[in-house]
C-alpha cells in the first residue's frame, strides 16, 4: 500500500489557511488584486489537501490486482490481467531528475508521482511487476 505522507497533507492545508488569511488581510486593506490571487490559491491548495485527507492511499496491490485512486477521491480495482504495462518515466531537466510511475490498463493511464506514493516509483514498479507475475 502506497500513500501520501501525512506531512504533505498538513502542509497543503496550512498553505490553504495562509492563502485564505492573506485574502482576508488584503480584503481589509482594499487590495483587490491580492484577493484575486489569494482566493483561487486557497481553494486550489485546499482541494489538494482535502484529497490527501480523503484518499491518502493512492495505490494498493493484492493477489487479485491493484486498487488505484480514480477521480478526486474514488477508487477503482484493476485485476492483474487487465494491466498492460507498468513503467517508470524518468526525465532530466535543468539538472533535476524526476520519476513518474505509469500503469497502463488500456482504457486508462494511471500516473503516480513520488509524492503520491511516498516512495520511489522505481521501487514501486519493481514490487508491482513481481506481484503481477
Amino acid at each position: 500500500m502506497w500513500r501520501v505522507r501525512r506531512e504533505q497533507a498538513v502542509l497543503k492545508i496550512l498553505g490553504a489557511l495562509v492563502c485564505a488569511g492573506l485574502a482576508v488581510y488584503w480584503w481589509a486593506e482594499g487590495d483587490l488584486r491580492g484577493v484575486i490571487l489569494a482566493v483561487p490559491a486557497a481553494v486550489l491548495v485546499g482541494a489538494m489537501g482535502l484529497r490527501d485527507v480523503l484518499a491518502p492511499v493512492r495505490l494498493a496491490a493484492d493477489e487479485s490486482g491493484i486498487t488505484v485512486v480514480h477521480g478526486f477521491a474514488g477508487k477503482r480495482h484493476v485485476p492483474w490481467e487487465a494491466i498492460w504495462d507498468i513503467k517508470v518515466d524518468v526525465r532530466r531537466r535543468w539538472g533535476i531528475r524526476s520519476e513518474m510511475l505509469e500503469i497502463d490498463t488500456g482504457d486508462y493511464l494511471h500516473i503516480f508521482s513520488p509524492h503520491d506514493l511516498g516512495a520511489s516509483p522505481t521501487e514501486v514498479a519493481a514490487v508491482l511487476r513481481r506481484r503481477g507475475t
